[in-house]
């Protein structure tokens, strides 16, 4: 079930024994632009044909009534009203801590003043399809919410011909999402850029899809604001052994594989008889699973068993991979965590499985996959704000620093630059 990679022993040419992750020109590139051509020539137009032919389903609205939202949250059960309501809590709490700080530099007479300030409109882009993510609504939104955001939408692809489900606009509604379009896809990201009659076009999209909606979002990116991981399918690796349950590892691997294929599962041990025990959990697990399809087609493309020499390798693995979640179930596991450098979310230990990330710790469960976690992280309120500098000089810190920028400007030939110092007095050398 999960393909095994031997790298005991191997020496320094290990790396060239793991898989190799799709090339660029793979992926469906030149069917992203035909998509994104197509919404932004012919607008609604083009959304209602493409939702028809991806989705199967005729559009009548292409906005959700603001009163169905209130409605689907009334139609819920009262324990799943609880727990989205302590998942927003836990976002909210969570993300107010990652606020930054405005700052003051005052430096003999220049004075640099930082402020944070909010885009106006963001779009989120929740997943449907295979299942429905009231989580993910609320893991975007909310972080929108609390950066400051004016106007906040979110566009999900339509269950069935009933619309989105009635939990994902539940969460809609507990979030307070200024707007909901039943549109997924690259269409839906197209959409959000460009805009269209029924869809007004934002400054910033997040949240996670297929590979359709990450390719879409790197094409638009520059028209919009887009965070640099590449959300795209689930991943997850697990170090472990034997002080681990064989039965949590197994579930734990399977939680990720289950949102269906092109996603990675792998375990890294350095015990090759926990890791049979790992596998015979996991084939009576997803013999009995209502998605043991999606889990299998996980593992078929992206299960693997990397057996390792000792847990500073298991390490090097997991920075090679660079993957969204990681579970470590292992002893002194959060020491062994200080020592990864190369993952999207960290779970430590035999009780933090990351299902308790997905839904209910905090922080975004939306994490850069791909690889991308070499240079990105999860999405934070910072990913809805920019940076702004107040600069200002008195006449003696200009004349302090002049002489440089106006040696700075003769290098790069840059005379007006020059000009506006000699032209203010500044003595230059």
């Amino acid at each position: 079930m999960l393909k095994q990679i031997d790298l005991r022993g191997k020496g320094p040419n290990w790396r060239d024994l793991l898989p190799v992750s799709s090339e660029i020109d793979e992926l469906p590139i030149d069917s992203v632009r035909e998509i994104i051509s197509q919404v932004r020539d012919s607008g609604d137009t083009a959304l209602r044909d493409l939702t028809q032919k991806f989705d199967g389903v005729t559009l009548d609205e292409l906005t959700v009534n603001e009163k169905d939202l209130e409605d689907a949250y009334n139609s819920i059960s009262k324990e799943f009203k609880k727990a989205l309501n302590a998942s927003a809590d836990a976002i909210v709490s969570y993300q107010k801590t990652q606020l930054p700080e405005h700052t003051v530099l005052e430096d003999n007479g220049l004075c640099i003043e930082t402020f944070q300030k909010p885009v106006a409109s963001a779009g989120c882009y929740v997943p449907g399809g295979l299942a429905s993510y009231p989580s993910t609504v609320l893991m975007t939104a909310l972080i929108a919410k609390v950066a400051g955001v004016e106007r906040v939408v979110v566009t999900v692809p339509p269950f069935s011909e009933e619309g989105i489900s009635i939990e994902t606009l539940s969460a809609a509604f507990v979030a307070k999402v200024d707007a909901v379009h039943p549109i997924g896809g690259a269409q839906a990201i197209a959409a959000l850029a460009y805009g269209t009659e029924s869809v007004r076009p934002v400054d910033v999209i997040v949240g996670p899809g297929n590979v359709y909606v990450s390719l879409a979002k790197q094409e638009v990116a520059g028209q919009v604001g887009v965070p640099a991981s590449f959300a795209g399918p689930s991943e997850i690796m697990v170090i472990a052994d034997s002080s681990a349950p064989a039965k949590f590892v197994a579930v734990d691997l399977a939680v990720q594989a289950e949102h269906g294929p092109g996603g990675k599962s792998w375990l890294v041990t350095t015990d090759e008889n926990f890791a049979i025990e790992v596998v015979n959990e996991l084939e009576n697990l997803v013999e009995n699973s209502s998605r043991g399809e999606n889990i299998k087609s996980t593992f078929e493309t992206g299960g693997y068993c990397a057996l390792v020499d000792d847990l500073d390798s298991a390490v090097a693995v997991v920075d090679a991979v660079a993957p969204e979640h990681l579970q470590i179930m292992t002893n002194d596991a959060a020491e062994l965590a200080k020592k990864v450098s190369n993952a999207g979310a960290i779970f430590c230990g035999n009780w933090s499985p990351a299902s308790l990330g997905d839904y209910l710790a905090g922080p975004s469960h939306v994490l850069p996959t791909a690889g991308t976690a070499r240079f990105a992280g999860a999405l934070t309120v910072n990913d809805f704000m920019r940076d702004i500098h107040i600069v200002t000089s008195t006449e003696k810190a200009l004349n302090r620093l002049g002489p440089h920028i106006f040696n700075f400007a003769r290098s790069e030939g840059l005379e007006s630059h020059a000009e506006s110092i000699r032209l203010r007095g500044v003595e230059i050398e």
